[in-house]
């Protein structure tokens, strides 16, 4: 019989990392994925290709444009799209196969197939060979993930119409394209291509660009995507797509009384995501979702079966992969006894445009919100030594603290590397410092951390040593 104590279902990085968790418990651990690869949509269609591709347009980029400054010029710089695209799918294979290896290491049995739920100890598993294997179990953990949304008048067809899938997937650089939705996603892909040369418009509903971002940094960011050659249409709504010939026509309302009509090779819809459950077959045990299709759950991320839990992107919440590891071990150690908890205010966001934008705690909006008084610290990158050495001077680091105990509230980052400098302000919150801790702190010089430190400085209501 095919028995295990813990059985997950999805193997993306909640799924993945809580099999290995599970694992090293103790438990007898199985991991279900229906597509071909481990890895999920982060690995494979999500957050590594993007970066991988994002990488060497930044390369591209800059040999093109900023690369002569240093005295390194070029008879004929070309660019292989092929290559480029090659080089992700290497990567994407390497990294799926160090996950199958963590598998057969943590003695986890792995299944290619799709799950569905027969009753609340027995899943049914049909393979690729439309063979089903009967799987029972004492703890089950759907981590299953999320999948792009579509538009009512617009489906994807993965041609002319695509989701963040087939972007990453293309097989040429598109002249015009087009992007409906200012997010995350819709402002890294829209990056991406801009740096390879295409002519990238955006169209985002809201006033500014993700609007749970500090408006500061989404103020910035948009600025320096401007200079870049990046077109935007804000407070703007798409009311069609149609595909004419060889190009897609979009049909807008600017608004509410402006119209646009935007002609592209391509269109990207980046709208939002919604949670992935077909085919589960929850109703079978009566496992609750919300308006939205989201699995319901409590603080323990235990929905109301309570030998089933769910995580990342399927619940809702902030969808981003660290959340889905956190949530996965979080869920491992429960099971197995020990007591713990996340504090999502601590979960950092970061978005890895050029530069790189990070956030962590609450934005001044918030804070405003909930009547807190807060003092700001806010130092420009440019003013660094290591900035005007490395020619990568765009940015801030902006710290918020409480008014009356000094402590950190949020920190807001838009600048070279705060995808890594964002760890020292998680790890300060955690701890619960002070912008005078941090000011205190002796940093390397010259590094970009130093702003870090200068914008403490001025949070603390001291005055900054190079501004």
């Amino acid at each position: 019989m095919n028995f295990y104590d813990v059985v997950i279902i999805g193997s993306g990085p909640g799924g993945y990392i809580s099999a290995i968790r599970c694992s090293q418990l103790g438990f007898k651990t199985a991991i279900i994925e229906k597509y071909n690869q481990f890895g999920g949509t982060c690995l494979n269609v999500g957050c590594i290709p993007s970066k991988t591709l994002l990488y060497s347009a930044e390369f591209y980029h800059k040999a093109k444009n900023m690369f002569f400054k240093h005295g390194i010029t070029f008879e004929n710089l070309l660019l292989d799209f092929n290559q480029l695209m090659n080089r992700k799918k290497n990567i994407i294979n390497n990294i799926c196969k160090g996950i199958k290896y963590l598998f057969f290491k943590n003695k986890i049995t792995p299944y290619l197939g799709t799950a569905s739920f027969k009753d609340k100890n027995t899943l049914l598993v049909l393979n690729n060979e439309s063979k089903i294997e009967k799987i029972n179990f004492t703890y089950a953990i759907i981590a299953t993930g999320s999948k792009p949304m579509e538009l009512p008048f617009a489906k994807i067809d993965g041609k002319k119409i695509l989701s963040s899938t087939e972007i990453l997937s293309l097989n040429y650089i598109p002249k015009k394209l087009a992007i409906i939705g200012g997010g995350v996603i819709g402002i890294e892909l829209g990056s991406l291509y801009n740096k390879l040369g295409s002519d990238v418009t955006i169209i985002e509903y809201e006033k500014t660009l993700i609007k749970k971002l500090d408006f500061s940094l989404s103020k910035e960011l948009k600025n320096i995507l401007k200079k870049d050659g990046i077109k935007f249409y804000f407070s703007t709504k798409v009311e069609n797509i149609e595909i004419i010939k060889s190009n897609v026509k979009i049909y807008a309302n600017k608004n509410k009384n402006e119209k646009i009509n935007l002609i592209c090779d391509c269109c990207l819809l980046s709208i939002g995501r919604i949670p992935y459950t077909k085919n589960l077959e929850l109703e079978n045990i009566g496992i609750k979702k919300n308006n939205k299709g989201f699995i319901l759950v409590n603080k323990n991320l235990q929905t109301n079966i309570e030998n089933i839990y769910a995580i990342g992107d399927v619940i809702g919440g902030l969808m981003l992969a660290h959340k889905a590891e956190k949530e996965g071990i979080l869920v491992s150690e429960k099971i197995y006894g020990l007591k713990k908890k996340i504090n999502y205010n601590l979960i950092p966001s970061v978005i890895y445009t050029n530069p790189e934008v990070a956030s962590v705690g609450k934005s001044e909006k918030e804070l405003k919100n909930m009547n807190i008084n807060y003092k700001i610290g806010k130092f420009p990158i440019k003013a660094l030594g290591r900035a005007i050495s490395s020619g990568e001077i765009n940015g801030f680091i902006k710290i918020l603290s409480n008014e009356l105990t000094d402590e950190i509230l949020g920190i807001h980052m838009i600048g070279p590397r705060v995808s890594d400098l964002i760890i020292e302000a998680v790890l300060a919150m955690e701890l619960k410092a002070s912008s005078d801790d941090l000011s205190l702190i002796t940093y390397a010089h010259p590094t970009f951390s130093e702003a870090v430190k200068e914008a403490a400085l001025m949070a603390k209501g001291k005055k900054p040593i190079h501004l």
